[in-house]
């Protein structure tokens, strides 16, 4: 329900001011302040499936403003983030692990984590920042960046799109209430044969546990 009310909320300022906030959310989101730039990505698909925006630009946006929001978060890290971890002061000693462990971990598999950080709550926000501090090249971060930032504004727009659009052709077609009864009697039959799987299951299981007649005891005593 939360997130239902996020995406209501964040799709009504997307409507509102329209590619410009979309690209701010984003952007922002990927260079660290944590904004819901993947739900502003879906709203924006959304209105563009109901025709409202036009989903290419919706994609080139999104994926425009994830690479340079990282781009930001990694060159501000790269600068600040090391001299951060390591200063004097709480938790100086948890901070230094976190930067040992971080480039041990981006030695070995930087290029992935920064692909499919894209994908990841949290590390989306971060995977830059994580980059930056721990000194990637920043020509391997670009190329893995760029790569992660296109495929997910296409993965995440063009899912959007197309369910928006699905759900709103099944609402012209059938109805609302016709489209509430398809789904309900999809339900009923998946938990119908799920459960006549499971009888049918225990059924055999049941028969194969039970003994078995010998030679033994058909032959007739004399």
């Amino acid at each position: 329900m939360a997130l239902m009310l996020a995406l209501i909320n964040v799709e009504h300022l997307v409507k509102a001011a329209g590619y410009p906030l979309l690209v701010l959310i984003v952007m922002g989101e990927s260079s660290g302040v944590p904004l819901p730039g993947e739900t502003a990505l879906i709203a924006a698909a959304l209105l563009a499936s109901s025709g409202k925006l036009e989903i290419e630009l919706v994609i080139a946006l999104a994926a425009a403003g994830a690479i340079a929001g990282d781009n930001i978060g990694y060159i501000v890290a790269r600068r600040a983030g090391r001299w951060l971890l390591e200063r004097p002061g709480r938790f100086e000693r948890q901070r230094r692990e976190v930067l040992i462990v971080g480039e041990q971990f981006f030695d070995r598999h930087g290029p992935k984590a920064v692909f499919f950080g894209r994908f990841i709550l949290g590390l989306r926000t971060w995977a830059s920042w994580l980059a930056g501090a721990t000194k990637m090249p920043w020509r391997s971060f670009v190329l893995w960046n760029a790569l992660g930032g296109i495929c997910w504004a296409t993965a995440v727009g063009l899912i959007a799109y197309y369910l928006g659009h699905s759900a709103k052709s099944a609402i012209e077609t059938f109805g609302i209430y016709g489209l509430i009864a398809a789904v309900l009697a999809i339900i009923s039959a998946y938990l119908l044969g799920r459960r006549y799987r499971r009888r049918r299951y225990n059924g055999g299981a049941a028969g194969s546990t039970a003994p078995h007649r010998t030679e033994a005891d058909e032959t007739p005593e004399r």
